[in-house]
Protein backbone atom coordinates (compact mmCIF):
# COMPACT_ATOMS: atom_id res chain seq x y z
CA UNK A 1 0.00 0.00 0.00
CA UNK A 2 1.40 3.54 -0.79
CA UNK A 3 1.93 5.80 1.89
CA UNK A 4 1.70 9.35 1.43
CA UNK A 5 2.72 10.85 4.39
CA UNK A 6 2.13 14.32 4.37
CA UNK A 7 0.64 16.45 7.36
CA UNK A 8 0.88 19.15 10.10
CA UNK A 9 -2.10 22.02 10.66
CA UNK A 10 -3.21 20.76 7.57
CA UNK A 11 -1.73 19.60 4.73
CA UNK A 12 -2.34 18.38 1.17
CA UNK A 13 0.77 18.32 -1.15
CA UNK A 14 0.90 19.62 -4.66
CA UNK A 15 2.61 16.24 -5.11
CA UNK A 16 5.69 14.38 -4.42
CA UNK A 17 8.39 16.33 -2.56
CA UNK A 18 11.20 17.34 -5.13
CA UNK A 19 13.98 19.80 -5.13
CA UNK A 20 13.28 23.16 -5.23
CA UNK A 21 14.15 24.70 -9.04
CA UNK A 22 17.47 26.79 -9.93
CA UNK A 23 16.79 31.14 -8.52
CA UNK A 24 18.17 33.93 -9.79
CA UNK A 25 20.30 35.51 -6.94
CA UNK A 26 19.05 37.26 -4.34
CA UNK A 27 17.92 40.44 -4.91
CA UNK A 28 18.72 43.74 -3.71
CA UNK A 29 17.50 45.09 -0.56
CA UNK A 30 15.64 48.08 -1.05
CA UNK A 31 15.10 48.01 -4.92
CA UNK A 32 12.57 45.80 -6.79
CA UNK A 33 14.37 44.51 -9.67
CA UNK A 34 13.85 44.89 -13.04
CA UNK A 35 12.42 42.79 -14.83
CA UNK A 36 10.82 41.61 -11.33
CA UNK A 37 9.52 38.46 -12.76
CA UNK A 38 12.51 36.38 -14.18
CA UNK A 39 11.74 33.02 -16.10
CA UNK A 40 14.05 30.55 -17.93
CA UNK A 41 13.04 27.51 -19.95
CA UNK A 42 14.56 24.43 -18.83
CA UNK A 43 14.15 21.22 -20.40
CA UNK A 44 12.16 18.17 -17.76
CA UNK A 45 13.79 15.18 -18.07
CA UNK A 46 10.65 13.65 -16.31
CA UNK A 47 8.31 14.28 -18.82
CA UNK A 48 9.60 15.41 -22.00
CA UNK A 49 8.48 19.30 -21.87
CA UNK A 50 10.13 22.09 -21.43
CA UNK A 51 9.00 24.04 -18.26
CA UNK A 52 9.74 27.94 -17.13
CA UNK A 53 11.35 28.66 -13.65
CA UNK A 54 12.35 31.26 -11.89
CA UNK A 55 11.96 34.10 -9.82
CA UNK A 56 9.40 36.74 -8.58
CA UNK A 57 10.32 39.96 -6.55
CA UNK A 58 7.64 41.84 -4.32
CA UNK A 59 8.37 43.80 -1.08
CA UNK A 60 8.26 42.24 1.98
CA UNK A 61 6.43 45.41 3.64
CA UNK A 62 3.74 45.66 0.59
CA UNK A 63 2.18 48.68 2.34
CA UNK A 64 5.56 50.68 2.85
CA UNK A 65 6.83 49.28 -0.74
CA UNK A 66 10.68 49.63 0.76
CA UNK A 67 13.67 47.92 2.24
CA UNK A 68 13.25 44.39 2.20
CA UNK A 69 12.48 42.73 -1.59
CA UNK A 70 11.66 38.90 -1.35
CA UNK A 71 12.55 36.53 -4.12
CA UNK A 72 9.56 33.97 -5.08
CA UNK A 73 10.30 30.67 -6.38
CA UNK A 74 8.08 30.42 -9.59
CA UNK A 75 7.48 27.55 -11.71
CA UNK A 76 5.08 27.47 -15.07
CA UNK A 77 4.30 24.07 -16.67
CA UNK A 78 2.84 25.48 -20.04
CA UNK A 79 -0.35 23.41 -21.50
CA UNK A 80 0.50 20.17 -23.08
CA UNK A 81 -2.67 20.35 -25.47
CA UNK A 82 -0.40 21.26 -29.04
CA UNK A 83 1.74 18.06 -28.48
CA UNK A 84 -1.54 15.87 -29.43
CA UNK A 85 -3.55 18.47 -31.34
CA UNK A 86 -6.05 19.93 -28.65
CA UNK A 87 -6.96 23.10 -27.79
CA UNK A 88 -5.67 24.56 -25.03
CA UNK A 89 -7.27 27.37 -22.86
CA UNK A 90 -5.88 30.70 -21.43
CA UNK A 91 -6.98 30.27 -18.05
CA UNK A 92 -4.36 28.83 -16.25
CA UNK A 93 -4.52 26.65 -13.34
CA UNK A 94 -2.83 28.80 -9.77
CA UNK A 95 -2.16 25.94 -7.56
CA UNK A 96 -1.97 26.75 -3.99
CA UNK A 97 0.51 24.44 -1.44
CA UNK A 98 -0.99 23.33 2.07
CA UNK A 99 0.92 23.36 5.65
CA UNK A 100 1.02 26.29 5.98
CA UNK A 101 4.49 26.16 5.03
CA UNK A 102 4.80 23.94 1.84
CA UNK A 103 6.96 25.18 -0.66
CA UNK A 104 4.18 24.49 -3.60
CA UNK A 105 6.85 25.77 -6.52
CA UNK A 106 9.13 23.25 -4.61
CA UNK A 107 6.73 20.37 -5.61
CA UNK A 108 6.22 21.43 -9.16
CA UNK A 109 7.07 17.24 -10.42
CA UNK A 110 4.27 16.18 -8.90
CA UNK A 111 2.31 18.29 -11.06
CA UNK A 112 4.36 18.03 -14.48
CA UNK A 113 1.70 14.66 -15.67
CA UNK A 114 -0.97 15.99 -14.14
CA UNK A 115 -4.31 15.99 -16.59
CA UNK A 116 -4.96 19.88 -15.75
CA UNK A 117 -1.76 20.46 -17.87
CA UNK A 118 -3.20 18.91 -21.08
CA UNK A 119 -5.33 22.59 -21.68
CA UNK A 120 -4.17 24.76 -19.34
CA UNK A 121 -1.10 26.16 -17.83
CA UNK A 122 -0.39 25.21 -14.11
CA UNK A 123 1.28 28.16 -12.02
CA UNK A 124 2.93 27.40 -8.43
CA UNK A 125 4.61 30.05 -6.88
CA UNK A 126 6.25 29.87 -3.54
CA UNK A 127 4.03 31.46 -1.15
CA UNK A 128 6.27 34.50 0.88
CA UNK A 129 7.81 32.92 3.79
CA UNK A 130 7.83 28.99 2.31
CA UNK A 131 10.86 29.59 -0.25
CA UNK A 132 13.12 31.55 -2.36
CA UNK A 133 15.58 33.55 -0.48
CA UNK A 134 12.88 33.95 2.13
CA UNK A 135 12.18 30.41 3.91
CA UNK A 136 11.12 30.52 7.46
CA UNK A 137 12.91 27.97 8.64
CA UNK A 138 13.03 26.39 12.35
CA UNK A 139 15.71 24.25 13.76
CA UNK A 140 13.53 21.90 15.15
CA UNK A 141 14.44 18.62 17.28
CA UNK A 142 14.76 15.77 15.29
CA UNK A 143 17.07 14.75 12.12
CA UNK A 144 18.42 11.96 10.17
CA UNK A 145 20.74 11.41 13.01
CA UNK A 146 18.49 11.73 15.79
CA UNK A 147 15.04 9.84 15.28
CA UNK A 148 13.67 10.23 18.41
CA UNK A 149 13.06 13.83 17.84
CA UNK A 150 10.50 12.73 15.09
CA UNK A 151 8.61 11.49 17.96
CA UNK A 152 8.90 14.32 20.12
CA UNK A 153 6.40 17.21 19.84
CA UNK A 154 7.12 20.03 17.37
CA UNK A 155 5.83 22.85 19.39
CA UNK A 156 8.20 23.25 21.70
CA UNK A 157 9.16 26.48 23.32
CA UNK A 158 12.91 26.36 23.25
CA UNK A 159 12.92 25.78 19.45
CA UNK A 160 10.45 28.51 18.55
CA UNK A 161 12.46 31.20 20.73
CA UNK A 162 15.81 30.05 18.92
CA UNK A 163 14.40 30.44 15.58
CA UNK A 164 12.51 33.81 16.13
CA UNK A 165 15.63 35.28 17.58
CA UNK A 166 17.70 34.03 14.14
CA UNK A 167 14.92 35.04 11.69
CA UNK A 168 13.85 38.46 12.91
CA UNK A 169 17.79 39.43 12.24
CA UNK A 170 16.13 39.06 9.05
CA UNK A 171 12.51 39.10 8.07
CA UNK A 172 9.74 40.92 9.69
CA UNK A 173 7.78 38.23 10.62
CA UNK A 174 4.86 40.50 11.02
CA UNK A 175 4.73 40.53 7.00
CA UNK A 176 3.93 37.08 6.32
CA UNK A 177 -0.01 36.80 6.80
CA UNK A 178 -2.30 34.56 3.85
CA UNK A 179 -3.59 38.17 2.52
CA UNK A 180 -0.41 39.71 2.30
CA UNK A 181 0.37 36.52 0.36
CA UNK A 182 -2.28 36.65 -1.97
CA UNK A 183 -1.75 40.29 -3.07
CA UNK A 184 1.76 38.45 -4.31
CA UNK A 185 -0.14 35.97 -6.44
CA UNK A 186 -2.33 38.79 -7.91
CA UNK A 187 0.75 40.76 -9.17
CA UNK A 188 2.24 37.68 -10.16
CA UNK A 189 -0.99 37.21 -12.38
CA UNK A 190 -0.66 40.47 -13.90
CA UNK A 191 3.13 39.79 -14.66
CA UNK A 192 2.66 36.57 -16.50
CA UNK A 193 -0.26 38.26 -18.44
CA UNK A 194 -3.14 36.20 -17.06
CA UNK A 195 -6.70 37.23 -17.09
CA UNK A 196 -8.58 35.04 -15.78
CA UNK A 197 -7.47 32.28 -13.74
CA UNK A 198 -8.39 28.83 -11.74
CA UNK A 199 -7.33 27.92 -8.77
CA UNK A 200 -6.45 24.95 -6.79
CA UNK A 201 -5.91 24.66 -2.90
CA UNK A 202 -5.80 21.41 -0.68
CA UNK A 203 -6.16 22.20 3.00
CA UNK A 204 -4.66 25.08 3.78
CA UNK A 205 -3.81 26.07 0.70
CA UNK A 206 -8.13 26.32 0.61
CA UNK A 207 -7.68 29.32 2.87
CA UNK A 208 -5.15 30.32 0.52
CA UNK A 209 -8.20 29.98 -2.20
CA UNK A 210 -10.99 31.61 -0.57
CA UNK A 211 -8.62 34.99 0.75
CA UNK A 212 -7.46 35.18 -3.05
CA UNK A 213 -11.50 34.99 -3.93
CA UNK A 214 -12.39 37.49 -1.53
CA UNK A 215 -9.51 39.99 -2.67
CA UNK A 216 -9.67 39.75 -6.19
CA UNK A 217 -12.48 37.74 -6.78
CA UNK A 218 -12.84 39.70 -10.29
CA UNK A 219 -9.77 37.47 -11.64
CA UNK A 220 -11.26 33.56 -10.53
CA UNK A 221 -12.80 31.89 -13.18
CA UNK A 222 -13.39 28.78 -11.15
CA UNK A 223 -11.67 27.71 -7.74
CA UNK A 224 -11.45 23.84 -6.47
CA UNK A 225 -11.16 23.00 -2.36
CA UNK A 226 -9.90 20.13 -1.57
CA UNK A 227 -9.97 19.62 2.44
CA UNK A 228 -12.02 23.21 2.99
CA UNK A 229 -10.33 25.20 6.10
CA UNK A 230 -12.39 28.30 5.79
CA UNK A 231 -12.25 31.54 8.21
CA UNK A 232 -14.46 29.29 10.85
CA UNK A 233 -11.40 26.90 10.84
CA UNK A 234 -9.08 27.68 13.63
CA UNK A 235 -6.31 25.84 14.01
CA UNK A 236 -5.16 23.42 16.12
CA UNK A 237 -8.60 24.04 17.85
CA UNK A 238 -10.65 21.34 15.64
CA UNK A 239 -7.86 19.06 15.77
CA UNK A 240 -8.63 16.57 18.77
CA UNK A 241 -12.15 16.75 18.08
CA UNK A 242 -11.72 16.05 14.35
CA UNK A 243 -9.46 13.28 14.59
CA UNK A 244 -11.48 11.45 17.35
CA UNK A 245 -14.90 11.43 15.20
CA UNK A 246 -12.64 10.27 12.51
CA UNK A 247 -11.33 7.26 14.54
CA UNK A 248 -14.78 6.46 15.76
CA UNK A 249 -15.97 6.02 11.76
CA UNK A 250 -13.05 3.91 11.81
CA UNK A 251 -14.02 1.95 14.65
CA UNK A 252 -17.13 1.44 13.04
CA UNK A 253 -16.50 0.43 10.15
CA UNK A 254 -14.24 -2.30 11.40
CA UNK A 255 -16.64 -3.85 13.62
CA UNK A 256 -19.23 -3.88 10.36
CA UNK A 257 -16.74 -5.77 8.43
CA UNK A 258 -16.58 -9.49 9.48
CA UNK A 259 -12.75 -9.87 8.30
CA UNK A 260 -11.41 -6.49 10.29
CA UNK A 261 -13.64 -7.58 13.18
CA UNK A 262 -12.44 -11.32 12.91
CA UNK A 263 -9.19 -9.93 13.31
CA UNK A 264 -8.95 -7.59 15.29
CA UNK A 265 -11.91 -8.04 17.64
CA UNK A 266 -12.85 -4.96 19.83
CA UNK A 267 -10.79 -2.72 18.12
CA UNK A 268 -12.13 0.15 20.51
CA UNK A 269 -11.48 -1.47 23.37
CA UNK A 270 -7.75 -2.48 22.36
CA UNK A 271 -6.85 0.86 22.09
CA UNK A 272 -8.81 2.30 25.44
CA UNK A 273 -6.23 -0.64 26.74
CA UNK A 274 -3.35 0.73 24.99
CA UNK A 275 -3.93 4.65 26.27
CA UNK A 276 -4.02 2.75 29.38
CA UNK A 277 -0.51 1.85 28.95
CA UNK A 278 1.11 4.55 27.76
CA UNK A 279 -0.72 6.50 30.59
CA UNK A 280 1.22 4.71 33.07
CA UNK A 281 4.83 5.77 31.56
CA UNK A 282 6.55 5.80 27.72
CA UNK A 283 7.36 2.64 26.14
CA UNK A 284 10.76 1.77 24.21
CA UNK A 285 10.47 0.82 20.61
CA UNK A 286 13.13 0.53 17.97
CA UNK A 287 12.71 1.72 14.59
CA UNK A 288 14.59 1.73 11.33
CA UNK A 289 17.34 4.84 10.61
CA UNK A 290 15.84 6.78 7.51
CA UNK A 291 18.46 6.52 5.13
CA UNK A 292 21.23 3.72 7.06
CA UNK A 293 18.82 1.41 7.70
CA UNK A 294 20.56 0.75 11.08
CA UNK A 295 18.29 -0.39 14.18
CA UNK A 296 17.82 2.18 16.57
CA UNK A 297 16.16 3.17 20.24
CA UNK A 298 13.62 5.38 20.63
CA UNK A 299 11.09 6.11 23.40
CA UNK A 300 7.01 6.71 22.14
CA UNK A 301 4.91 8.79 25.36
CA UNK A 302 1.21 9.20 25.52
CA UNK A 303 1.23 12.29 23.51
CA UNK A 304 3.42 11.30 20.83
CA UNK A 305 1.74 7.98 20.30
CA UNK A 306 -1.85 10.29 20.01
CA UNK A 307 -0.14 13.15 17.50
CA UNK A 308 1.57 10.40 15.16
CA UNK A 309 -1.96 8.31 14.67
CA UNK A 310 -3.49 11.67 13.99
CA UNK A 311 -0.80 12.73 11.31
CA UNK A 312 -1.14 8.76 9.74
CA UNK A 313 -4.89 8.85 9.61
CA UNK A 314 -4.58 11.89 7.02
CA UNK A 315 -3.94 9.20 4.43
CA UNK A 316 -4.03 5.98 5.77
CA UNK A 317 -6.80 5.04 7.82
CA UNK A 318 -6.46 1.82 6.07
CA UNK A 319 -3.56 0.93 8.46
CA UNK A 320 -5.06 2.39 11.52
CA UNK A 321 -6.69 -1.27 13.11
CA UNK A 322 -3.56 -3.33 12.30
CA UNK A 323 -1.53 -0.36 13.88
CA UNK A 324 -3.70 -0.34 17.35
CA UNK A 325 -4.23 -4.28 17.30
CA UNK A 326 -0.01 -4.72 16.94
CA UNK A 327 0.73 -1.96 20.17
CA UNK A 328 -2.31 -3.63 22.17
CA UNK A 329 -0.18 -6.89 21.53
CA UNK A 330 2.88 -4.97 22.97
CA UNK A 331 4.63 -4.58 19.17
CA UNK A 332 4.85 -0.57 19.22
CA UNK A 333 8.02 -1.03 17.05
CA UNK A 334 5.68 -1.16 14.32
CA UNK A 335 3.60 2.18 15.31
CA UNK A 336 6.91 3.98 16.18
CA UNK A 337 8.35 3.29 12.61
CA UNK A 338 5.02 4.66 11.01
CA UNK A 339 5.03 7.99 13.28
CA UNK A 340 8.63 8.82 12.81
CA UNK A 341 8.53 8.01 9.19
CA UNK A 342 5.30 10.55 9.24
CA UNK A 343 6.40 12.82 11.27
CA UNK A 344 9.73 13.15 9.57
CA UNK A 345 7.58 13.94 6.23
CA UNK A 346 6.17 16.48 7.89
CA UNK A 347 9.11 18.31 9.19
CA UNK A 348 11.15 18.07 5.89
CA UNK A 349 8.01 19.78 4.09
CA UNK A 350 6.97 22.52 6.01
CA UNK A 351 8.68 26.18 7.14
CA UNK A 352 7.60 26.53 10.26
CA UNK A 353 8.38 29.96 10.87
CA UNK A 354 5.93 30.43 8.39
CA UNK A 355 3.52 28.07 9.63
CA UNK A 356 3.49 30.52 13.37
CA UNK A 357 3.25 33.91 11.38
CA UNK A 358 -0.13 32.62 9.45
CA UNK A 359 -1.21 30.04 12.31
CA UNK A 360 -0.28 32.58 15.22
CA UNK A 361 -2.76 35.31 13.82
CA UNK A 362 -5.47 34.16 11.76
CA UNK A 363 -6.11 31.06 14.13
CA UNK A 364 -4.93 31.30 17.42
CA UNK A 365 -5.75 34.64 18.09
CA UNK A 366 -9.50 33.25 17.44
CA UNK A 367 -9.55 30.90 19.86
CA UNK A 368 -11.22 31.16 23.29
CA UNK A 369 -9.35 29.81 25.73
CA UNK A 370 -12.76 28.96 27.75
CA UNK A 371 -13.97 26.54 24.41
CA UNK A 372 -10.86 24.55 24.49
CA UNK A 373 -11.63 21.59 27.37
CA UNK A 374 -15.00 21.09 25.60
CA UNK A 375 -13.94 20.60 22.07
CA UNK A 376 -11.14 18.13 23.34
CA UNK A 377 -13.08 16.30 26.15
CA UNK A 378 -13.12 13.03 25.68
CA UNK A 379 -10.88 12.69 22.53
CA UNK A 380 -7.47 10.52 22.17
CA UNK A 381 -5.81 13.82 21.49
CA UNK A 382 -6.66 15.81 24.31
CA UNK A 383 -5.47 19.71 24.49
CA UNK A 384 -1.97 19.27 24.75
CA UNK A 385 -1.48 20.18 20.79
CA UNK A 386 -3.62 22.99 20.75
CA UNK A 387 -2.35 24.33 24.27
CA UNK A 388 1.18 24.03 23.22
CA UNK A 389 0.89 26.05 19.53
CA UNK A 390 -0.97 29.17 22.02
CA UNK A 391 2.24 29.13 24.16
CA UNK A 392 4.14 29.40 20.75
CA UNK A 393 1.82 32.03 19.69
CA UNK A 394 2.10 34.50 23.22
CA UNK A 395 5.61 35.38 21.84
CA UNK A 396 5.81 34.77 18.15
CA UNK A 397 5.21 38.51 16.40
CA UNK A 398 1.80 38.34 14.64
CA UNK A 399 0.00 40.69 11.04
CA UNK A 400 -2.74 43.04 11.90
CA UNK A 401 -5.77 40.82 11.32
CA UNK A 402 -7.99 41.64 8.89
CA UNK A 403 -11.21 43.38 9.94
CA UNK A 404 -13.10 41.13 8.20
CA UNK A 405 -10.84 38.23 8.80
CA UNK A 406 -13.46 36.04 10.98
CA UNK A 407 -16.19 36.80 8.39
CA UNK A 408 -17.14 33.76 5.73
CA UNK A 409 -16.03 34.73 2.44
CA UNK A 410 -18.85 35.16 -0.26
CA UNK A 411 -18.94 35.22 -3.72
CA UNK A 412 -20.72 34.12 -6.63
CA UNK A 413 -17.16 32.64 -8.15
CA UNK A 414 -18.20 28.71 -9.07
CA UNK A 415 -16.06 27.16 -6.35
CA UNK A 416 -16.12 22.97 -5.90
CA UNK A 417 -15.37 22.28 -2.39
CA UNK A 418 -14.44 18.26 -1.66
CA UNK A 419 -14.15 16.78 1.02
CA UNK A 420 -13.23 12.84 2.72
CA UNK A 421 -15.24 11.27 4.78
CA UNK A 422 -12.62 10.23 7.27
CA UNK A 423 -10.64 13.41 7.06
CA UNK A 424 -8.85 13.90 10.62
CA UNK A 425 -8.46 17.47 10.33
CA UNK A 426 -10.77 19.21 7.69
CA UNK A 427 -13.74 16.92 7.83
CA UNK A 428 -16.52 17.53 5.77
CA UNK A 429 -18.64 19.81 7.68
CA UNK A 430 -15.99 22.89 7.03
CA UNK A 431 -16.61 22.24 3.35
CA UNK A 432 -20.02 22.48 3.90
CA UNK A 433 -19.86 25.47 6.00
CA UNK A 434 -17.28 26.87 3.28
CA UNK A 435 -20.08 26.75 0.39
CA UNK A 436 -22.83 27.92 2.60
CA UNK A 437 -21.93 31.17 1.37
CA UNK A 438 -20.71 30.47 -2.00
CA UNK A 439 -23.72 31.10 -4.29
CA UNK A 440 -22.05 29.24 -6.73
CA UNK A 441 -20.88 26.31 -4.71
CA UNK A 442 -20.93 22.90 -4.49
CA UNK A 443 -20.22 20.20 -1.58
CA UNK A 444 -18.93 16.98 -2.70
CA UNK A 445 -18.33 14.36 -0.06
CA UNK A 446 -15.99 11.43 -1.10
CA UNK A 447 -15.19 8.06 0.79
CA UNK A 448 -11.23 8.68 2.02
CA UNK A 449 -9.42 11.15 4.21
CA UNK A 450 -7.36 14.30 3.74
CA UNK A 451 -7.38 15.29 0.46
CA UNK A 452 -9.25 13.19 -1.83
CA UNK A 453 -8.59 11.59 -5.01
CA UNK A 454 -9.23 9.18 -7.72
CA UNK A 455 -10.92 8.69 -10.71
CA UNK A 456 -14.27 10.20 -9.62
CA UNK A 457 -12.85 12.83 -7.81
CA UNK A 458 -10.95 13.79 -11.62
CA UNK A 459 -14.22 13.03 -13.52
CA UNK A 460 -15.79 15.76 -11.44
CA UNK A 461 -13.09 17.93 -11.32
CA UNK A 462 -12.29 17.56 -15.33
CA UNK A 463 -16.04 18.49 -15.66
CA UNK A 464 -16.31 21.21 -13.43
CA UNK A 465 -12.94 22.96 -15.22
CA UNK A 466 -14.10 22.54 -18.64
CA UNK A 467 -17.64 23.73 -17.88
CA UNK A 468 -16.93 26.65 -15.26
CA UNK A 469 -19.73 25.57 -13.16
CA UNK A 470 -21.11 23.53 -10.33
CA UNK A 471 -24.53 23.74 -12.08
CA UNK A 472 -25.25 20.01 -13.91
CA UNK A 473 -22.26 18.39 -12.25
CA UNK A 474 -22.51 14.68 -12.73
CA UNK A 475 -21.08 13.37 -8.85
CA UNK A 476 -23.52 9.91 -9.36
CA UNK A 477 -20.12 8.09 -9.20
CA UNK A 478 -19.06 9.15 -5.66
CA UNK A 479 -22.13 6.83 -4.61
CA UNK A 480 -20.37 3.70 -6.37
CA UNK A 481 -16.57 4.84 -4.62
CA UNK A 482 -15.55 2.45 -2.25
CA UNK A 483 -12.78 2.72 0.28
CA UNK A 484 -9.68 -0.21 0.12
CA UNK A 485 -9.88 -3.30 1.99
CA UNK A 486 -8.73 -2.30 5.73
CA UNK A 487 -4.75 -3.93 5.72
CA UNK A 488 -5.06 -6.88 7.50
CA UNK A 489 -1.55 -7.34 7.89
CA UNK A 490 -1.32 -11.25 8.56
CA UNK A 491 -2.82 -9.52 12.40
CA UNK A 492 0.34 -9.98 13.70
CA UNK A 493 3.00 -11.01 10.82
CA UNK A 494 6.06 -8.48 10.17
CA UNK A 495 4.69 -5.67 7.81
Amino acid sequence: MSRRLIGAFLLVAAGPAAATPPRAPQSDAGRLPEPRLRLKDAFEEASATTIRHGTFSVWENRGRQSARVLDLDVVVLPARGAEVGEKTCPDPVFVFAGGPGQNAAGHFRGWVDHWMRRQRDIVLVSQRGTGGNNRLEIDLPGGDENPQGYLDPIFLEEPFRTGLKKLSERFDLSQYSTWTAMDDVNDLRLALGYGRINLYGGSYGSRAVLVYIRQHGATVRTAILNGAAPMSFRNPLYHARGAQDALDLIFAECAADPKCAAAFGDLRARFKAVLERLDRGPVHATVRHPVSGKAQRVVLSREAFGEALRIVMYHDSRDVPLLIHRAHEGDFDYFAQRGAEANRAVRRSLAFGMLACVTCTEDVARIDPDSIADLTADTFLGDGRVRRQMSICQFWPQSSLAGDFDEPVRSDVPVLALSGTLDPVTPPRFGEDAVRHLKNGLHVVVPGGHGVGGPCVESVMRQFLDRGTVAGLDTSCVGKTRLPPFNLGGAGDSP
